[in-house]
């Protein structure tokens, strides 16, 4: 596993739990952090010897595949910000290992119509390089976290044993979490990678339709940031948060293996994060592009992450609960709902006071952590097999259901929902 942030630390915490693995390596640029986690991870199970730390630079496609080499790793899990995906995913077929990610490769807006038209999309890169991890007998399981990944297995147990038609497959994701300062105050600290949340939301929303599937972009197609806002309602005493459209791979992922008729994502950003992003957009402080102050080269987007707090380290200030899940419209297949309008949430809700007390690791990472965990595990057992470049959805969904909710120690003791609406 390359990083030992915040999703990284958590992953290693679930999975020492886990009896599937007979070595674990953490790998970050920073050794010490590295060290640090498999300190906390080996202290939740005595006698636990399978874990070390080592230090990569997972910039460099050759220190990646050294490592992997290093150790005879069967499998590489990428936990590091989306900058770095190609990179080790190179490294890890250049290795001979299989590879997971939580995020896809960047991507690039259309030059000329950049709110309309797709450019490089996310994951472009990594399908072009298909027909390689094919020829090789490799697999690359892509968009395998949360947000990508349980929604996309949400999206083919849908397609699966819910509907017979989809009209939407659409990723809803909301939550009630407020971080507070030392005296009791709500701060604003992102529980997840600014970096990544101002990738995410600034660059144009891609929606995927089958009417515009025949065209020049396949059906894929942008709108201006922040679009179309809904108000949704969460479950779990979440309650109503206003949602609008944000680039996200499962909208990349889904309709290569999935039919439907459109394919959405949205997110609660919440009033003050829309207006933190566009002043920093407006201020272009968002920028990778590398400026010089007083004689040093920085990215703008570097420093904005580098002076709000590590997401790793806010969980003791969180509280609330996160939502991760997937609203699905069409006919329903199957008793009472066979031939019918049906509309249904499949959802997955960690709560911070749950993750904080039996983790240490705060809601937001936890959440994305585990789903990486789980589907090692299923590859372990042979539960779920491939080679090529796949997404989740690209798997039958039911085994990593019933495993992620099957309690402790026969699974992950972490249920899902489904709500008819």
């Amino acid at each position: 596993m390359i990083g030992a942030g915040g999703v990284g630390d958590a992953a290693a915490k679930i999975a020492v739990e886990r009896d599937f693995f007979e070595a674990f390596v953490v790998a970050d640029y920073d050794l010490a952090r590295a060290r640090a986690t498999v300190a906390a991870a080996v202290a939740r199970r005595p006698g636990e010897s399978r874990l070390s730390a080592a230090q990569v630079d997972a910039s460099d496609e050759s220190a990646v595949a050294a490592l992997a080499r290093e150790h005879r790793a069967t499998h590489v899990l990428n936990a590091v910000d989306p900058r770095f995906v190609m990179p080790i995913f190179n490294g890890a077929l250049a290795a001979g290992a299989d590879y997971l990610d939580m995020a896809m490769s960047l991507s690039r807006r259309h030059p000329t119509d950049p709110y309309s038209r797709v450019g490089v999309k996310l994951g472009d890169e990594q399908f072009a390089q298909e027909r390689s991890w094919e020829e090789a007998g490799r697999l690359a399981l892509l968009g395998i976290g949360v947000e990508p990944g349980l929604s996309d297995v949400f999206a083919r147990y849908a397609a699966d044993h819910l509907f017979s038609h989809i009209d939407e497959l659409g990723t809803r994701d909301g939550a009630n979490l407020v971080i507070r300062d030392e005296h009791g105050g709500e701060v604003f600290a992102p529980g997840f990678s600014m970096w990544t949340i101002i990738e995410e939301c600034l660059n144009p929303p891609v929606v995927w339709e089958r009417a515009r599937e025949f065209d020049e972009d396949q059906g894929w197609y942008t709108l201006p940031p922040f679009s179309e806002p809904e108000v949704f309602e969460f479950p779990e005493g979440i309650g109503p948060v206003e949602c609008v459209h944000v680039e996200h791979e499962e909208v990349l992922l889904m309709p290569r293996w999935l039919d439907a008729d459109k394919v959405t994502f949205k997110y609660g950003l919440g009033e003050e994060m829309i207006g933190i992003l566009r002043t920093l957009h407006t201020l272009g402080l968002d920028s990778t592009e590398k400026v010089s102050v007083k004689g040093v080269e920085v990215s703008p987007r570097d420093v904005v992450a580098a002076v709000l707090p590590d997401p790793a380290t806010i969980g003791p200030r969180m509280e609330g609960k996160t939502c991760a899940g997937l609203f699905v419209t069409g006919v329903g297949k199957g008793g009472d709902k066979d031939g019918q309008p049906r509309s249904v949430y499949l959802y997955h809700v960690s709560d911070n006071a749950d993750t904080m007390r039996d983790y240490g690791a705060q809601c937001v990472v936890w959440q994305t952590a585990v789903n990486p965990v789980v589907a090692l595990e299923l590859l372990a057992s042979g539960t779920w097999a491939g080679k090529g470049i796949l997404g989740p959805e690209a798997f039958d969904a039911v085994p990593f259901l019933e495993l992620l909710a099957a309690p402790k120690p026969q699974g992950y003791g972490s249920p899902w929902g489904m709500e008819e609406r």
